[in-house]
């Protein structure tokens, strides 16, 4: 009786091809969207208005300029924003949208937010107690333009405006 056994192929072997060929599709992948001189995105809030809420909820509509400082277009199909106030988490909105960003160009995206009655409260609270003379308001977006597993872009944008005297309250 013989005792040796005949292999057809190793499966480490197979294994191995298959490891190099993700690889060089990742490779290739990863070269066209991770360019080493890509700039990020220039976020800017264009302006904000109103939309219509339920109950005690508060609906706006946050847009956003988005300028694009690199040779190829970013595609999105969706895309998320936080909004916050003087440091606190104000209100939260995402929206299935597409489009695309032009190379060497802007676009304005808008996109729907919610903020709950608590946090209107806790921001009027806030302005009530602050004592601050000046009445200015820092706000801050972070969002992402969704683009796929490699095409991802997030943001950012952060200021402060002035509230009008009226709604500052008497001086």
């Amino acid at each position: 009786m013989d005792a040796s056994i005949e292999t057809r192929g190793s499966p480490v072997h197979g294994s191995g091809r298959i490891a190099l060929a993700a690889a060089l599709v990742l490779g290739v992948c990863s070269c066209t969207t991770f360019s080493p001189h890509s700039d990020p995105l220039s976020v800017n809030v264009a302006g904000v208005e109103p939309l219509e809420g339920e109950g005690f909820e508060l609906r706006l509509a946050v847009k956003v300029r988005i300028t694009n400082p690199n040779d190829a277009p970013v595609e999105y199909n969706g895309v998320a924003l936080t909004l916050e106030l003087n440091g606190k988490k104000f209100g939260t909105g995402a929206s299935g949208d597409t489009g695309t960003v032009p190379r060497y160009g802007d676009t304005v995206v808008t996109i729907p937010i919610s903020v709950g009655a608590f946090n209107i409260a806790r921001q009027v609270l806030g302005f009530l107690n602050g004592g601050d003379t000046t009445k200015s308001v820092q706000y801050a977006v972070h969002g992402k333009l969704e683009g796929g597993l490699f095409g991802t872009k997030r943001f950012s944008d952060k200021g402060t405006f002035e509230l009008p005297t009226s709604a500052a309250g008497p001086n």
